[in-house]
């Protein structure tokens, strides 16, 4: 098959786990830890096609902040040459990693840790390439549940919802070299790494026990790519969304189990080619509030309020921060979307937190056979929710409103797709 034409792609890993105490970030809380359960990664795909570069970097923590997405972009296409704009970064959002959020983040940590570490994966991906096969596998799983717990009285908490919306389509993506051996996998799914929230340890959650398995049986270095997770938490025995490390790496085998099932059934590896894009999306904000109105309606809060590191009264600082600075008030956000095909796959970052059912209408509408978004690609602006799910409220809905200075429009979930189809449609053409 040496006259195949066909993409290269390389892979390349650098450990990121933190070398001295660190903070966990995320739900349910806060905690101080020396003790590494297992190693934290960033792992990089390149591919190459009719001269063309991109990278898909994976990063196993909570997430990044926009301005440190931009810096890490900045930072490896520095460093490998290749576009700013060819990259997507994504992060699988474990609960168990180091604090990188804007407000209490530790900066050693991503200067001296998190970026070198990044940079060595995409280094050591573009320098292992080779003219590779894919082959490509689907499951169904369910490791994941929908999260949104209804109560008796209707309001919304985080739980388990057995009758909420969820994916349980687990897709596995193998690539080998022309004479087939084995040179990485992918492994594509969508649910919370919070199961091991209650620990003490830094860990990647449930999707270290999957991951592990799949390398030491296939041979090859994978990663996992988290999505969509808003909605979608853990299916942990004790009915909760966040528990012990125990029931974590319980849940991770049966995670492994579905993913080498999958991947056991791959007989097909065909060529493949490779496209990336960069265009705009831009989704429209409310009307944004007066300065005179949030200072006002600040005031009516009580201290413990405003002492809440998110809710509504972080909302108003930061409405107030934005006109008290002079900036202009902005009408949309704007989004400099980058999407990475891979002969019948489209790699389509969310710089959210996206719900489940917009997802779905994406794969449901795009020209490709395996439309695959990831959460927490390229940015964050925390949750994104369904128009459907708006109106009963609950924690995600109360971040889609709150957690920036300025509020999407309640339809957002169909202004995104209906723009992302768009250019799924002129990529494949």
């Amino acid at each position: 098959m040496s006259d195949v034409k066909t993409a290269k792609v390389g892979v390349g890993r650098g450990i990121i786990s933190p070398v001295k105490m660190a903070q966990l970030w995320g739900y349910p809380v806060i905690r101080d830890t020396e003790v590494i359960h297992d190693d934290l990664q960033a792992t990089a795909f390149a591919f190459e096609y009719d001269g063309v570069r991109s990278l898909l970097v994976n990063l196993t923590i909570i997430f990044l902040m926009n301005d440190e997405f931009e810096i890490l972009r900045d930072l490896i296409s520095r460093e490998t040459g290749v576009p700013y704009e060819n990259i997507i970064i994504d992060c699988t959002h474990t609960h168990s990693s180091p604090a990188t959020d804007s407000d209490i983040k530790d900066n050693e940590y991503i200067q001296t840790v998190l970026r070198p570490g990044a940079v060595k994966a995409a280094k050591e991906a573009l320098a292992n390439m080779q003219e590779a096969l894919m082959g490509v596998a689907t499951v169904e799983s369910h490791v994941g549940i929908n999260r949104r717990e209804v109560t008796l009285k209707g309001t919304i908490g985080l739980g388990q919802n057995p009758w909420g919306t969820f994916d349980p389509t687990m897709t596995v993506i193998s690539f080998v070299t022309l004479d087939k051996k084995p040179i990485a996998n992918l492994v594509h799914y969508g649910t919370h790494c919070t199961a091991a929230g209650n620990n003490y340890e830094v860990t990647r959650d449930w999707s270290s026990v999957m991951i592990d398995r799949m390398e030491a049986q296939t041979g090859a270095m994978t990663a996992f790519i988290n999505c969509p997770i808003g909605d979608t938490g853990p299916r942990l025995a004790d009915g909760s969304t966040a528990a012990t490390l125990e029931l974590a790496m319980e849940l991770g085998g049966a995670a492994a189990l579905d993913a080498m099932t999958a991947y056991k059934t791959i007989k097909d590896y065909r060529p493949i080619d490779m496209k990336v894009t960069m265009q705009e999306v831009k989704l429209p904000y409310k009307p944004q509030m007066s300065y005179e109105d949030a200072v006002a309606e600040y005031a009516t809060h009580t201290e413990e309020e405003k002492n809440d590191y998110y809710g509504r009264c972080y909302h108003l600082r930061k409405v107030m921060a934005e006109y008290e600075a002079g900036h202009p008030v902005e009408t949309e956000l704007t989004i400099n979307e980058t999407i990475i095909s891979v002969g019948p796959i489209a790699f389509v970052p969310f710089p959210f937190e996206m719900f489940t059912e917009m997802t779905l209408r994406l794969r449901k509408f795009s020209p490709y056979q395996h439309t695959l978004s990831l959460s927490i690609g390229n940015g964050y602006y925390s949750y994104l929710p369904s128009q459907d799910q708006i109106c009963r409220g609950g924690y995600e809905v109360a971040m889609f409103r709150d957690f920036n200075p300025y509020q999407l429009e309640d339809k957002t979930d169909t202004n995104l797709v209906i723009q992302l189809v768009d250019i799924l449609k002129e990529m494949a053409e």
